[in-house]
């Protein structure tokens, strides 16, 4: 089978979840049929070195292009003219031209089988064409990010655009969903929103992965950090949901954490920290590193991750990776959404500050507690988690959609040469 796969953002380097998921699964996928990878690529990233990486890939292509940021001078004018289109502004703002007409020769082709729509933002420069089979991989259900950020909004001049847009984010989900010939969601839950959004559409989910050899106890000790810190949070800064937390972590909960554990440390690592947000860390004695080699170093110091998200989608592979490197983790209910851990057994549930704060201070103060919350996290990566075998069940999702299709195109021909 040839599949074509489509992903706004590229996939290299691996600085987010969602290039992490794709990079594996794509990469695995290649060993086994023929992959297409075509991509952009933003300044300072190298897309030579992205097709070094997926060496298994029949092609990658990628394609320059910077997206508009919410907080950009130009952001207003970009948001006007979505307004006079049915497309979200954060689709809107995606249409790349020279990509979307990469797409067409290749489908035109007649060489593609398969469509790999990877997230919401690939989707404005496919063209869904009905002799290739379409598969739309959410990551996230997109609108869901927007309505949680509209809400916590004090605001209501910030409140009223996000109300606009996480609106029509929702319609062109379900749009997207109809037309795809299969959906694949990455948790129950969320497979289940897209169901009440579009009962018509096929949808499926499957889990997301960890790489349990390179995350493991013990594999970043060779790059420890001179300064140990006690609590750790790692993501991509640049990710509004990501910032959020840690702001809502620095100001709500660690005052309550300090008063018990004066001197505990916190390290916030991920790339492209904004000045606020590494201002207050400053404030507060919290090291907001920004880009780091390997995160591993940071993750296995710690004695206890944090990950105290609000606002959020999908599923938070920061998590399987701090689990797979034996860490204790304690959580919103928003940050482990999705996931199929256990409250208690895996993680520590804590949804306000003081349940949080005093979570984590019992954590600190019992070792052997770290431990087996670490352990059991560990056993259930490695047994369950791993990607080999999760882009396995992604291959069966991209075969069930391809066979479907041929079937209903055959059905279609047949139809059409009896009635002549």
């Amino acid at each position: 089978m040839h599949i074509l796969w489509v992903k706004m953002g590229g996939l290299w380097p691996l600085t987010s979840g969602g290039r992490l998921r794709s990079f594996n699964i794509v990469n695995e996928l290649a060993r086994h049929h023929d992959v297409s990878v075509l991509t952009t690529h933003g300044d300072g990233e190298d897309p030579q070195e992205l097709a070094l990486q997926l060496e298994h890939c029949r092609r990658v292509e990628s394609f320059p292009f910077e997206a508009v940021k919410w907080r950009s001078p130009g952001f207003p004018l970009v948001l006007a003219r979505s307004w006079l289109s049915s497309l979200p502004v954060d689709l809107w703002k995606c249409q790349v031209p020279a990509l979307r007409r990469r797409v067409r020769e290749l489908l035109d082709s007649g060489e593609v089988d398969l469509c790999v729509a990877d997230f919401l933002f690939a989707v404005p420069n496919l063209p869904f064409d009905r002799r290739v089979s379409t598969v739309f991989f959410a990551h996230n259900v997109e609108h869901l990010i927007l309505q949680r950020l509209c809400r916590a909004q004090k605001r209501p001049w910030h409140r009223l655009p996000l109300e606009i847009e996480w609106r029509k984010e929702r319609r062109y989900e379900a749009q997207v969903c109809r037309k795809a010939n299969l959906t694949v969601a990455v948790s129950p839950d969320d497979r289940r929103l897209f169901e009440r959004m579009a009962p018509e559409a096929r949808i499926g989910d499957m889990p997301t992965g960890v790489d349990v050899d390179y995350f493991a106890p013990g594999k970043g000790a060779q790059g420890s950090p001179r300064k140990t810190a006690e609590l750790v949070f790692t993501g991509s800064m640049d990710w509004y949901p990501n910032e959020d937390a840690i702001r809502y972590f620095i100001a709500d909960i660690l005052p309550l954490v300090r008063r018990e554990v004066p001197e505990i440390g916190v390290a916030v690592v991920g790339r492209n920290p904004s000045r606020r947000l590494s201002e207050e860390g400053m404030a507060a004695q919290v090291s907001v590193t920004g880009s780091v080699p390997d995160v591993r170093p940071y993750m296995d110091d710690a004695s206890v991750y944090v990950v105290p998200l609000r606002i959020g989608g999908g599923t938070r592979l920061k998590i399987f990776e701090a689990l797979a490197m034996g860490k204790a983790v304690v959580s919103t209910s928003i940050g482990v959404e999705g996931l199929p851990l256990r409250d208690g057994e895996h993680f520590i549930r804590a949804d306000d500050p003081q349940a949080f704060a005093e979570a984590v201070i019992a954590l600190q103060r019992d070792p052997g507690r770290q431990r087996e919350l670490g352990a059991a996290g560990r056993r259930l990566m490695v047994e369950r988690y791993g990607w080999g075998q999760v882009a396995g069940e992604f291959a069966r999702y991209c075969e069930t959609a391809f066979k479907s299709s041929a079937h209903a195109t055959a059905r279609t021909t047949e139809a059409v040469f009896r009635s002549q």
